[in-house]
């Protein structure tokens, strides 16, 4: 379960201080609006799964569990990526163990801060 923020300014899981706004990974409420977007500067776990999302057309966690109404992803044990994800028109999207989100592709995903 993603951890929340207590105070204006925290380290992430991959080590990058950040301030103010709260990123889709730290905040998991049902109605949830993001406040400000940015883009991805460099690769990371978090930007992989932001990728995965996007790829099946959703801003990010948020957003998918509040669609599919479903509480858990399937994720990869082993590295913890998004295994499977089902599109708006019910169309499954199957990701590999890997990472997919190429260097060249990182500057396409969004992050969302709430």
């Amino acid at each position: 379960m993603p951890n929340m923020l207590l105070s204006s300014e925290a380290v992430n899981r991959d080590g990058i201080k950040k301030s103010g706004g709260k990123t889709s990974v730290d905040m998991a409420s049902s109605d949830m609006k993001p406040k400000s977007i940015s883009r991805a500067k460099k690769w990371s776990d978090e930007i992989e799964n932001l990728y995965r999302f996007q790829q099946a057309g959703y801003r990010d966690e948020i957003e998918y569990k509040q669609v599919k109404q479903v509480s858990m992803v399937d994720r990869w044990p082993e590295t913890g990526y998004v295994k499977k994800l089902q599109r708006r028109d019910n169309t499954f999207y199957y990701y590999n163990k890997q990472r997919e989100c190429e260097d060249k592709e990182v500057h396409k995903v969004k992050i969302y801060a709430y």
